[in-house]
């Protein structure tokens, strides 16, 4: 009854069609090995040299070359595909949507999330806010996913420094969410720190799988994110980590069983007050 799901890690850079080229090798190892869901990371289609190269790449809902790649993976590997994030149109010219969009193995696009919280950091010696050029989403985002033995997984898409904002998964799980997807791409020195944590305490809280595939390594920019693409279980146990930097695939089983086996055993969801 397992779900195989792979989590991409990639080191994407300034060029559009070399990510999307490093993106389909990727999915092809993961469908090889037999992954019937893969999720790639944020930005997995473009990070930059600055912030405003968004804008020069994005797409309007539902048409362009980023969205036909996704498709067409999709399709040709017969996979479940979870687009990272990419940039999508505002009615704002100067802003952007970081968007996740996700795939049935037919190639239809079944849907959408926005990022909600947008990431700030300023350490004196790194700078981040991505509220220069991309406008928050505001709608939480679960999708069923059939899974070819019959079960119906619940799924709550996020991204990166949602991660910070348990509000954000408790209602996915109020959702029914038995899977949690966050694709990132989180800074090193806030990784080292808190990636781990904070994806284990989301595992626990919500009695959930927490799929989670990340950016990792040194980008054309300068960047340098931690990578540790992770999996974990919803009683908060590390399924599967990639601890080298680079590019990868980590696959990972989950099963239904254990969701269930888990939230029975500790009914934490049937007992919030607040």
């Amino acid at each position: 009854m397992a779900l195989r799901a792979a989590a991409i890690q990639m080191v994407s850079g300034a060029s559009v069609a070399a990510n999307l080229e490093a993106a389909r090798g990727l999915l092809t190892q993961a469908a090889r090995e037999g992954a019937q869901l893969a999720v790639l990371p944020e930005y997995f289609c473009l990070l930059g040299h600055q912030d405003t190269d968004k804008l020069a790449v994005r797409e309007a809902d539902g048409k362009g070359a980023i969205q036909d790649f996704l498709a067409d993976c999709a399709r040709a590997l017969g996979l479940w595909l979870v687009g990272g994030t990419l940039p999508l149109r505002t009615e704002d010219p100067g802003r952007v949507r970081n968007t996740t969009l996700v795939y049935a193995p037919d190639g239809r696009c079944v849907a959408r999330y926005d990022k909600i919280h947008l990431f700030r950091f300023d350490n004196g010696r790194e700078q981040y806010d991505e509220a220069r050029v991309i406008s928050p989403g505001r709608e939480p985002v679960v999708f069923d996913l059939p899974a070819p033995d019959g079960h119906h997984w619940r799924v709550g898409l996020s991204v990166c420094y949602d991660l910070r904002f348990p509000e954000l998964y408790r209602h996915l799980a109020a959702q029914g969410a038995q899977l949690l997807l966050v694709p990132s791409a989180f800074t090193h020195t806030t990784g080292q720190a808190h990636w781990e944590p904070l994806l284990r305490a989301r595992a626990i809280e919500n009695l959930a799988y927490v799929l989670a595939p990340a950016q990792g390594g040194t980008h054309d920019n300068g960047r340098r994110t931690w990578g540790h693409s992770l999996a974990v279980d919803p009683w908060g146990q590390v399924l599967a980590c990639q601890e080298a930097a680079g590019p990868g695939v980590l696959i990972t089983d989950l099963d239904p069983l254990r969701v269930a086996a888990c939230r029975q055993q500790l009914p934490a969801l049937d007992h919030r007050v607040l």
